[in-house]
């Protein structure tokens, strides 16, 4: 078989087996002879050098290739040889490659490359090649071209209306949009300068609320804390004591939680939840569901400093049945929080929860607490989507026909926040403010806990599910300093 770009020889014999080495003395090349073939294989050792005075390589022809062809990789791995420029692989693995399985390949001691023939034997024929040069094609088990995108074998077709999920492959992670809060940093900051502030605002007769509300207002948590230390260390008074001797009702309310840091706030929020004769289960709920692993853990050891004894036995002492589990389950702060998704378990999840309730008489709660309560966000996300594919039906509604009281609302409160926090505050905004009246503790909470994490997307949401802005709601249903500082911590309207 000849070489490509090299017309076949009239009548020549092939090479006999066990023929004689080249002999020393043998003539040089002569003119008009072809170069030596490109990618040919290196002369045998002891051969004769070449001659000076051959013919110099044609135009266009490869040079000739000095010495022998470098080693290759070492086995299971890819990557540029020496001299030779990294053809980006050199951190793939590539186990089970083997140049003496490769077609037309015949095993044996090698020269320069494993599975050659050995020294002084026939060169065996080559199948017509691609030119010299170019990629040979068609290598077995070779690794995907991109390394940034492995190749993930026997995944499942992903669902077209589901994009990203695939059978282990990671999701692509959902594009970070910067910075979604109303209440920043305030540029060169000075918590001594901000208390000499507060103290004229409060000191002699009357108040000077609009300084309070234009500081507090323009400063980030990290910023408003240090204010309670740096007032004691200026004047060796307490600042909250200051504030409550000079403020008020809602406006007062609002500022002392403006001065804790998120994890006291919450652990404070739950407390006041919890106490008294009845219980605000809608607030466990809310706080518990949006907060990441951390934040709970925060929580809790903050409310056992404060309040002498475990979050959870705070839970377990006013709340009952699987609506307590459920506290309970949220309370550990241990829910998978990796991005992954694996659309075939996400099929089991949404099996077993239509098992559980809609194909059920009666419902397994223990079923829908295991899920709801450990999974991470993203494959709870796909969970859901399998579902109403799966039985016609959203989620939510089969909560509403399978439960009922605090559990039901629970349940819910944990599938909305899932599947869409903004919009979940949104709601819980819109009927604090609805109606006659207003849930002011509500109102305070979600103001102050979400003005530095996601409020101009509640604020987009508001608008679209409520036709006016929030900026809009909370004027129209507040009054006084109490606005003016909500509406600070709105940002703006939309």
């Amino acid at each position: 078989m000849s070489y490509p770009g090299y017309p076949p020889q009239p009548g020549s014999y092939p090479p006999q087996p066990g023929a004689y080495p080249p002999q020393p003395g043998a003539y040089p090349p002569q003119p008009g002879s072809y170069p030596p073939p490109a990618g040919g294989y290196p002369p045998q050792a002891g051969g004769y050098p070449p001659q000076a005075g051959g013919y110099p390589p044609q135009p266009g022809a490869y040079p000739p290739q000095s010495g022998t062809y470098p080693p290759m990789p070492p086995s299971g791995g890819w990557g540029g040889a020496p001299g030779m420029p990294s053809i980006g692989l050199d951190n793939l693995s590539n186990p089970g490659f083997n140049a003496s399985n490769l077609p037309g390949m015949p095993s044996g001691p090698g020269m320069g490359y494993p599975g050659g023939p050995a020294p002084g034997q026939p060169m065996p024929g080559y199948a017509s090649g691609p030119a010299p040069g170019q990629p040979m094609p068609g290598y077995p088990k070779a690794p995907s071209p991109n390394p940034s995108m492995p190749s993930y074998p026997k995944a499942p077709s992903p669902n077209p209306s589901m994009p990203g999920y695939g059978g282990g492959a990671p999701v692509v992670p959902p594009i970070n949009r910067g910075f979604r809060g109303t209440i920043q940093d305030y540029p060169g900051a000075d918590p001594l300068k901000d208390v000499e502030v507060l103290r004229k605002a409060m000191k002699g007769f009357g108040t000077d609320e609009k300084a309070i509300i234009e500081l507090l207002g323009s400063r980030s948590n990290k910023q408003r804390v240090p204010l309670l230390v740096a007032f004691k260390t200026s004047y060796g008074k307490d600042l909250i004591k200051d504030l409550k001797s000079e403020l008020s009702g809602n406006f007062e309310k609002l500022v002392l939680a403006m001065l804790k840091t998120p994890a006291q706030f919450d652990a404070y929020e739950i407390k006041d939840a919890i106490k008294g004769a009845g219980t605000d289960e809608a607030c466990l709920i809310e706080i518990l569901a949006s907060r990441s692993n951390a934040e709970i853990k925060e929580i809790n050891q903050i409310y056992k400093t404060e309040y002498k004894k475990t979050l959870e036995e705070a839970i377990s002492g006013d709340t009952s049945g699987h609506f307590r589990r459920l506290l309970v389950s949220l309370a550990q702060g241990s829910r998978d929080e990796r991005e992954n998704v694996d659309i075939s378990l996400a099929k089991q999840d949404a099996q077993a929860l239509y098992a559980a309730g809609e194909n059920k008489l009666g419902t397994d709660e223990s079923k829908f607490n295991a899920i709801l309560c450990a999974r991470s966000k993203p494959h709870l996300r796909a969970v859901f989507h399998e579902y109403q594919q799966m039985c016609g039906r959203d989620i939510e509604k089969s909560i509403s026909r399978e439960m009922s009281g605090d559990l039901e609302s629970g349940m819910l409160a944990v599938v909305k926040c899932i599947k869409n926090t903004p919009a979940f505050f949104a709601e819980r905004l819109h009927k604090a403010m609805k109606g006659l009246g207003t849930k002011d503790r509500t109102l305070i909470r979600i103001m102050v806990s979400r003005s530095e994490v996601d409020m101009l997307d509640i604020r987009q949401e508001y608008v679209r599910n409520y036709g006016k802005s929030l900026y809009t709601a909370i004027s129209e249903d507040t009054s006084g300093d109490y606005k003016k500082l909500l509406l600070k911590l709105c940002g703006g309207s939309d």
